[in-house]
Formats: C-alpha cells, structure tokens, sequence
C-alpha cells in the first residue's frame, strides 16, 4: 500500500475509533471498552501523521478518569488534557479547536469540584471564538459535534456546579431553544440541567417539567447519560416527594420503557 493510500485508511480507521468510543463512553457507558477504541485511534492518527486526531483522542482519554469519581485520578485526566494540548499545538489547531478543548478541560475540572478555574477555561473558549474569522483555517469535519451552543452548554453545567443556579438557568433556557432539533439527546441532558437548577432555587415544579421533557425526549431516543442526569436531579427532590408533580415524574421514571432500557 502507497504511503498516500495508508495514510488515507489510516485517518478513517482514527475517526471511527474516535465515533465508537463517543458512543460507548457517552450512550453505551463502557468506558473500558471506550478506553480501548480511542487508543486505536490514537495509533491510527499516528500513522496517518495526523496531529489534531491524536488531539481528539487525548482529550477524550480524559473522560473516563474523571467521571470515574476517583480523585485519585485527577493527575491521569490532567495529563491527558496536556498532552492534548501538544498535540493540538503541534497540529496548527484553529480556535474553535482550542476552544473545544477548552470546554473538555472545564468540565474535568468541574467533575473535579474546581468551579472557578473551570469558568475561567470557559470564558477563554469564548474569546477564542470570538477570535475566529473568515480567514480561520476550518475546523476538522469530524468535529461538528462542537459549536457556540454546545460550548454555552459546558458553561450552564459549569455554573450549576458553582452555585449560580439563575445564570446557570438562564444560559441553560437559551441552550435549549438554540439547539437544532436534530441534537435530541443532547437536549435531553441540557433541560436535566435546567431542572437541578431549579431545584437549587426552590422550584420543584418547574423542575419536574422539565424532567418530564427530557423523558418525552428519551422515549424516543434512548440515552443513557441523560438518564442518569435525570435520575441525579430527582435525588435532590426528596423534601416535595408529597408533591403531585413528583409522584408524576416517578411513574414516569419508573415505566416499564424506561425500566427495562436502563436495566439492559
């Protein structure tokens, strides 16, 4: 095989590692298995000499310990991220690029309670892309996953975990009806986050409709993530369990589509 031929294989085997391990990290949470598909695409972006993939997967490398809940693996999830980092310096990364990295980075440190550097990294992926021009080189068509509104979704996750729930509302409401329809599931998790802040601000009622949305949006596109998101928000609803809404919401959460999807 000519070298321009293998490199050719080589970036396609690189991306689909990276596609499976999304899908089994983010909807099939296996992250061992996650693990395992983006170390081949790591191999596989060093054969195709391409730096901005190795980036990718780094980056996604630093998932897994952090929302392992081990803090005893922050300095893995860390190192990932710098090596990243090289990596997407090495590749000429454009800012949108260094912006998503930015958000990756903000919600590790998130996960690992650093609110205030996380906001910080958020703030910094804003001007980054406010830097982006006409003239910016393009983005990797493999990224348009990212976007404005996916970053101001990092940064709603970011402010719940920091306390500042009506901005985190606030941001979390203009995520939601900016989100094109075609990104479903992600919506799911972005109204499971407008409902916790709800919650922080008393509102039990209007969190459970918004719980009740996402699971309109699971009965027809299962995800797993989201669930979970869901079912951590009811946890904190325990003090209005009295409360019809809420006894709605569980015989919602625990149908039997619901029930035997998160069982299998």
């Amino acid at each position: 095989m000519s070298g321009a031929s293998r490199s050719i294989l080589a970036r396609a085997v690189s991306e689909s590692g990276l596609l499976s391990g999304r899908l089994e990290f983010f909807d099939l949470q296996l992250p061992k298995q996650s693990q395992a598909s983006l170390v081949i695409a790591l191999r596989a972006a060093h054969e195709a000499a391409d730096s901005l993939l190795a980036a990718a997967a780094l980056a996604h490398m630093a998932f897994a310990p952090a929302f392992s809940g081990d803090p005893t693996r922050t300095d893995e999830a860390r190192e990932r991220l710098r090596a990243a980092r090289a990596f997407a310096r090495r590749g000429d990364a454009n800012p949108e690029f260094n912006a998503w990295l930015d958000a990756v980075e903000a919600e590790v440190e998130t996960k690992f309670g650093n609110t205030r550097q996380a906001l910080s990294l958020i703030r910094h992926a804003e001007e980054s892309y406010a830097d982006v021009d006409a003239g910016a080189a393009p983005s990797p068509a493999w990224l348009d996953w990212f976007s404005p509104t996916r970053l101001a979704g990092f940064k709603g996750n970011t402010l719940l975990a920091a306390g500042c729930s009506r901005e985190a509302r606030e941001t979390l409401a203009e995520v939601i009806a900016e989100l094109p329809e075609s990104e479903i599931k992600q919506k799911s998790i972005y109204l499971a986050d407008a409902a916790a802040a709800c919650v922080q601000e008393k509102n039990p009622t209007a969190a459970c409709a918004l719980l009740q949305d996402a699971l309109d949006l699971l009965a027809s596109n299962w995800y797993a993530v989201a669930l979970d998101r869901i079912k951590q928000v009811r946890t904190t609803l325990r003090q209005w369990d009295s409360l019809p809404e809420v006894r709605a919401l569980d015989a919602r959460l625990y149908d039997w589509h619901i029930t035997v999807n998160s069982l299998v």
